[in-house]
């Protein structure tokens, strides 16, 4: 099954807690604190696998996991990092954040690889809070919580040549006499329910990939027929071949089925309708072909090469001429860099950690990434990790503006679901 496109959640591991512990040996009178810090989350990778040409292994997998760190342990025990977990994808995938809708990244190399989420660091255990002033202290922290990302995963083949057309214009035939590639032929339409790569070596041993597509109709650009589906897998190619029945044998006017590609080809990217591109006239041996071809010649302003796939005739021809347009273009990137998340220029000004929302008269609730990392790595069991807590909200300005807002003693105070009672 050809699948190129899926929604998954991917999660990073949580790092692992710190360990509050006293060394207790004999002969040493003074142990100290002794607890050790947790262990990295594990990362969530994604890696080329040249082996792959579908995103079926992720079709299913709705939910994709790394393994939290190890929790630290005593006698200064770090804990182990959790695995990271590799998520193997074919060539042309694209990664998308569907939070900003920014590209992560582009995987078009045969080595590349990419990490989409972080594991969150470990926690601190009460050795590493050890000072001058406090020799003994008892508190640690929890893991950093790992990152959460929803995705969309998108395959575009990577092709040189793109074959686009009307059903049973005769692509499949021709796919299947340049290639090894073996598609379904039959006569009726959308014969081909899924993209085809074939491999193409000319006389003069250049060599180039072709990529068949299913056919357009009118409206593919916006879900009619195959076509919206597919049409992003030739967003890729650097030339974009349009096979047309000259003969018109089906009834089919071969001049409007030109206009109609090219419309579509335009109303789904205009980046796409600005490619290279050629014409292939197609069953050229039969009767009356020959006229209509002179009238198309008369109409197109693109390079025209006449054929026959089901005979072979002209092929090599063909063939050798795409290599020549090929030779001439250079590889462009598929998204501007205006697209990917690593491009965006971030505000100088330091956004505010947290937000506070007033709910009623003596209830407020408290958002914010940095808050919330706070909230999470907090161990409210122990006092002091309690303290320092409350210490790092009137750092932040929480009180001072809590006060603004009218807060008074004994007000309720929320922080991802739980109550705290403000005091001044």
């Amino acid at each position: 099954m050809f699948v190129d496109e899926v929604k998954i959640l991917v999660k990073a591991g949580s790092g692992g807690d710190g360990c509050s512990a006293f060394r207790r040996e004999k002969c040493v009178p003074d142990g100290g604190p002794s607890g050790g810090n947790g262990g990295n989350g594990g990362n969530i990778i994604f890696k080329v696998d040249l082996g792959l040409k579908t995103l079926l292994d992720l079709r299913y997998q709705k939910e994709i996991k790394a393994p939290k760190g190890v929790n630290g342990s005593g006698s200064n025990k770090t804990g182990k990092n959790g695995e990271d977990v590799i998520i193997k994808v074919p060539q042309g995938t694209t990664i998308k954040d569907l939070d900003t809708n920014l590209i992560i990244a582009d995987l078009i190399h045969k080595d590349d690889e990419v990490l989409i989420a972080r594991g969150g660091v470990g926690g601190r255990g009460n050795a590493a809070f050890a000072t001058n002033r406090n020799t003994a202290p008892t508190l640690s922290e929890n893991g950093e919580p790992g990152e959460v990302k929803e995705l969309l995963v998108e395959l575009r083949l990577l092709a040189d040549v793109g074959l686009v057309g009307m059903p049973s214009v005769g692509k499949s035939t021709l796919l299947s006499k340049i290639s090894a590639s073996k598609p379904k032929i039959a006569e009726y339409h959308f014969t081909t329910l899924s993209p085809n790569l074939g491999v193409v070596k000319t006389k003069s041993n250049r060599v180039f990939v072709v990529a068949d597509l299913p056919g357009l109709i009118e409206g593919a650009s916006k879900g009619e027929g195959l076509g919206d589906k597919f049409l992003k897998h030739i967003e890729r190619t650097k030339v974009v071949a349009h096979i047309i029945d000259i003969s018109g044998s089906e009834g089919r006017d071969p001049y409007s089925d030109y206009i109609l590609i090219n419309n579509e080809l335009k109303n789904f990217s205009e980046k796409l309708a600005n490619k290279k591109q050629v014409v292939l006239a197609n069953k050229i041996d039969v009767e009356g072909a020959k006229e209509k071809l002179k009238e198309f010649i008369s109409k197109v302003n693109v390079p025209i090469y006449e054929m026959s796939a089901i005979n072979s005739y002209n092929i090599d021809l063909v063939l050798e001429k795409l290599a020549d347009m090929l030779d001439k273009e250079n590889e462009e990137p598929l998204f501007d860099e205006s697209k990917f998340e690593s491009h965006i220029l971030y505000k100088f000004e330091k956004e505010k950690p947290f937000i506070i929302e007033k709910i009623n008269n003596d209830t407020y609730n408290i958002k914010g990434k940095e808050i919330e990392k706070i909230f999470k790595m907090t161990k409210f069991s122990n006092d002091e990790a309690v303290k320092r807590f409350a210490n790092k909200l009137r750092k932040l300005g929480i009180d001072e503006e809590l006060k603004k807002l009218g807060a008074k003693e004994n007000d309720s105070v929320r922080i991802l679901g739980y109550e705290f009672e403000y005091k001044e």
